[in-house]
């Protein structure tokens, strides 16, 4: 049954739904969104700041939110000025791996590459100093906590905070960054929390990846002599890494992206109605068996119409800047070493459970050069 109820890590109910088409669906109705008419009393998904729970908004007032979002920042991370990005991000990447092999083997590949690439990039892009990620960085893991809500909250309110300064400075010392150029176009609080939340997307997510990345080439080695043998495969690669989820998850089955019903709704016959917590399972979706045949193997597949981008008008923007940073990543790997991978069984790893992006703390690699 492709929807049941569930309950969440929270402890109240949620409707969760699995199937591929019905979650592709439902990621493009503009029924479901983070608004709730009584967000007190809405039911939880978790304890966290981010995604824990809903704000206040009807549907209208979520779907003009969002318009005014995506005006804004379509322009700013289309696919064309990603591209003309790539240089840079090539280049940075190689910056990190002539420090990574300066280190003794193993090395922590996390903390010098996985972590450090997708800060840099998307400093450089909002206008933050990188010189501040070690605070941001704190703060990012305290505000995504799922089982402590007021270390969750003082960190959601100490990135808000330097956000709102940073816009504060930004408008008397105007750069060519993002954050300037959004500075004026609405409240500076709004635009705080906006570069908040895109600081926080920015680098989170993309870490994991790459992570997630070097531990399925890894325990496949057959895909990184491929790789190796032809580097145009490697977006398709990227796509599968984008697909699978985690190596060392456990996160539970009965769990998603947590949307509120704006409106009643209906899949496969079952009304949701206005108010319920959904929760849209797209690790589940990605290895629906109709779509992905023998989903659990990770291949390089001639078609691959993975959700974790989301689908329709809500689909992620940042999409274009993490395929070009993941598709350099592993260009990089298989150009300069000629063997790259975990210097560890995947069971030693240690899983980030209390975050909400979920990933490793740290990542043991060895490498012999190319």
């Amino acid at each position: 049954m492709p929807i049941k109820r569930v309950p969440t890590p929270a402890g109240d109910e949620a409707w969760l739904v699995t199937g591929y088409d019905q979650v592709k669906t439902l990621l493009a109705d503009r029924r479901l969104g983070r608004g709730h008419a009584d967000p007190d009393n809405a039911p939880r998904f978790t304890d966290s700041v981010l995604l824990g729970r809903p704000h206040q908004a009807t549907e209208q007032e979520e779907n003009e939110r969002h318009t005014w979002m995506r005006r804004m920042l379509n322009p700013e991370f289309s696919a064309r000025n990603m591209e003309a990005l790539r240089p840079r991000i090539r280049n940075l990447i190689h910056d990190l791996l002539d420090d990574l092999v300066t280190h003794p083997q193993p090395a922590n590949f996390h903390e010098l590459v996985s972590f450090p690439l997708p800060v840099l990039v998307i400093c450089e892009l909002l206008g933050v100093p990188y010189a501040d990620r070690t605070e941001f960085r704190r703060w990012s893991e305290s505000m995504s906590t799922l089982n402590d809500q007021q270390k969750s909250i003082e960190g959601a309110t100490k990135l808000w905070t330097y956000m709102n300064e940073l816009v504060q400075r930004k408008k008397a010392e105007p750069g060519d960054d993002v954050i300037t150029r959004l500075a004026g176009t609405a409240a500076d609080e709004q635009i705080a929390q906006l570069s908040a939340g895109l600081l926080f997307a920015g680098h989170e997510t993309t870490v994991s990846v790459i992570d997630r990345g070097v531990m399925l080439l890894s325990e496949n080695p057959g895909q990184w002599d491929a790789l190796k043998q032809d580097p145009k495969s490697i977006p398709a690669a990227v796509e599968e890494i984008l697909r699978h989820r985690s190596l060392t998850s456990i996160r539970s089955e009965d769990s998603g992206l947590p949307r509120y019903a704006m409106a009643d709704i209906e899949v496969e016959g079952v009304r949701i109605p206005q108010g319920d917590l959904v929760l849209l399972g797209i690790d589940q979706a990605n290895r629906d068996e109709v779509r992905f045949p023998d989903p659990e193997t990770f291949t390089q597949r001639e078609t691959n119409p993975h959700l974790t981008f989301g689908h329709g008008p809500r689909f992620c923007i940042g999409a274009p800047l993490a395929r070009v940073e993941l598709t350099e990543v592993f260009h990089a790997l298989t150009e300069r070493f000629e063997t790259f991978g975990l210097a560890v069984e995947v069971t030693a790893l240690r899983p980030r459970t209390e975050q909400l992006v979920g990933g490793v703390a740290e990542l043991p690699v060895r490498w012999t050069a190319q």
